[in-house]
């Protein structure tokens, strides 16, 4: 996973050279935007905008994951990371879908004509008076591990809530009270709804909910889980 994201990273400046965007190409756009792809809810999560992006989400999926990886093994680690990953984009987009709809009123309003787009312009309704945070929303797309990472979190949280990991590497703090720091700290920031924050918070969640799920249901399964 290190470095399928790493050769990600590099290609992603190696392309732009070209004038490709690959944040554009392989980033999540919201599902009804004109650059939306269905391949794109896989390739988002190995994607990252900057240097510091993929240097954090890296070093918690080493840190994190090699503890999972280490009693799952690598078969079992591969779908929990893919699952909170997927679970993460798929809370992210009905959260954009939200937003859409209550300053469009509708959850698609470029499949159902409410905005038509004709050429480099688009054409939408005068009572849709904040076209532009919208559209914005629509096209704007969403890159990196972090929903896998917060569910790598959680998944260490609820095997290992009393083991301590040092924060900024001086604090000490238990798994058990990060995890719910961080999921605290998520949920303020994305009912916050900062225009300037582009940090997709609730993706965050998202990959700490299905995180969650994914242990529960497999704690059930006694004879399939370690």
């Amino acid at each position: 996973m290190l470095i399928i994201n790493v050769i990600f990273f590099f290609a992603t400046f190696v392309f732009q050279q070209q004038n490709i965007s690959l944040i554009n190409l392989l980033g999540l756009h919201y599902i009804d935007s004109p650059l939306f792809e269905p391949y794109q809810l896989v390739t988002h999560f190995f994607m990252h905008a900057n240097f510091p992006h993929i240097l954090f989400n890296m070093f918690a999926v080493v840190i994190f994951g090699n503890m999972l990886e280490r009693i799952w093994g690598a078969k079992k680690f591969l779908i929990f990371y893919f699952v909170t990953a997927l679970g993460a984009a798929v809370l992210h987009q009905f959260i954009q879908g939200l937003e859409v709809y209550s300053a469009s009123g509708s959850w698609l309003p470029v499949f159902n004509g409410i905005f038509e787009i004709q050429g480099d312009m688009v054409q939408y309704p005068s009572t849709i008076k904040d076209f532009n945070s919208v559209w914005t929303t629509i096209n704007i797309p969403t890159v990196g591990a972090s929903g896998a990472v917060y569910g790598l979190i959680m998944a260490v949280a609820l095997l290992f809530p009393n083991t301590e990991v040092y924060l900024y590497f001086a604090i000490p703090v238990k798994m058990k009270w990060l995890a719910l720091g961080l999921a605290a700290i998520a949920l303020f920031n994305g009912f916050q709804n900062n225009p300037g924050d582009s940090v997709a918070h609730f993706a965050h969640l998202g990959g700490m909910l299905f995180g969650f799920i994914m242990i529960k249901i497999w704690q059930r399964q006694r004879t399939d889980f370690y």
